[in-house]
């Protein structure tokens, strides 16, 4: 309470702030969640000067957006020391500091001038992972927490995630009959629909006519070649991290079907229809695809979940059944389902 209590005092200093800067340091998705918060604050305040900080590793996913006079990096290396020296100089009146962890606080602090911080539902998130007590039944998203951690009347647009290309313009949805997008990765093991499944699932669609484009980063390489060598009309378009390239291909793709990662999110910044695989987490959350043509693939049936809202690197049960019990033809049903929606 007392967090919230200083941000609506500290929300009068931003009134009148003309330079302001934002943190989102990572990761990926969480970056291009900001993306709806940056569009508003520049359609509601045009004459403030925005600018952003973001790791160096995911300042592609806000490089080129319009609504941004700077973005800054932050280099994990030097632990931000070159970055602070940097806004310092710059003479910022105010910080929305959507990270709220120790790194972002210590650049607030040095900063020395007003801030607002991302309102966590920490609590919320704890009672729901240990002890399944679910008090996030009016499921909110991470966008819609930023901008209430902002101001209570600061409400967003209906428009979803935004995600420029290097050519200035914003990316969306060019779509090639029957293409499918596949982005297998993701940084932790219980968020990860297995290789094999992917395979499989693969197949399927492939049978039916489906052209599948495998889809991922460096850490991602391995399994696409893996899967892609399975799939029969299949091409591997993964890459060492160019999310422009990454893109570009989502954009060709009538659908992708991913895991709850930050490609999921890309996915739906440039528009593409998107089925989400979710396995130890759940959509309360706040992370789920954000208002785009979307669907959640996900076991219901379990009580363990969620066992975490980040992920872990093995199931606490032994049993992985949120994503072993979702087979291969359990989710191509859903989708192909989902397909038919969307081409209506």
């Amino acid at each position: 309470m007392a967090m919230k209590s200083n941000n609506y005092e500290n929300y009068q200093f931003f009134s009148s702030a003309k330079k302001v800067l934002i943190i989102r340091i990572s990761s990926l998705g969480d970056v291009l969640l900001t993306t709806p918060v940056i569009r508003g604050l520049k359609e509601k305040f045009p004459e403030k000067s925005l600018s952003f900080l973001v790791q160096d590793t995911f300042a592609d996913a806000v490089r080129f957006n319009p609504n941004l006079e700077n973005v800054f990096l932050y280099s994990k290396e030097d632990k931000g020391k070159r970055t602070i020296a940097d806004l310092k100089s710059q003479n910022f009146d105010f910080v929305i500091d959507l990270q709220n962890n120790l790194r972002s606080k210590q650049i607030v602090k040095e900063l020395k001038i007003p801030s607002i911080k991302f309102v966590k539902p920490t609590i919320e998130k704890f009672l729901l992972v240990h002890f399944k007590i679910n008090t996030l039944k009016r499921i909110k998203s991470i966008p819609e927490f930023y901008a209430k951690s902002i101001s209570e009347n600061f409400i967003l647009d209906e428009s979803g995630l935004d995600f420029y290309l290097d050519d200035g313009n914003k990316a969306t949805n060019n779509a090639v009959s029957k293409r499918i997008g596949f982005c297998p990765g993701s940084q932790h093991f219980t968020k990860q629909y297995p290789v094999e499944y992917f395979i499989r699932l693969g197949k399927i669609l492939s049978e039916k006519g489906f052209e599948i484009i495998l889809l991922g980063g460096k850490s991602d390489r391995e399994i696409c070649s893996r899967i892609v060598s399975e799939i029969p009309n299949s091409r591997d378009c993964s890459n060492d991290n160019d999310l422009f390239a990454l893109a570009r291909e989502m954009e060709k793709c009538e659908a992708v079907i991913c895991n709850d990662s930050g490609l999921m999110h890309l996915a739906t910044a440039v528009r593409t229809p998107t089925a989400a695989i979710f396995g130890s987490t759940v959509k309360e959350f706040g992370f789920a695809p954000y208002k785009s043509k979307s669907i959640v693939i996900e076991n219901n049936s379990l009580n363990c979940r969620p066992c975490s809202h980040i992920g872990k690197s093995k199931c606490p049960k032994k049993h992985f059944k949120c994503m072993l019990a979702l087979t291969p033809e359990k989710v191509s049903k859903e989708f192909l389902n989902f397909y038919d929606e969307i081409n209506e």
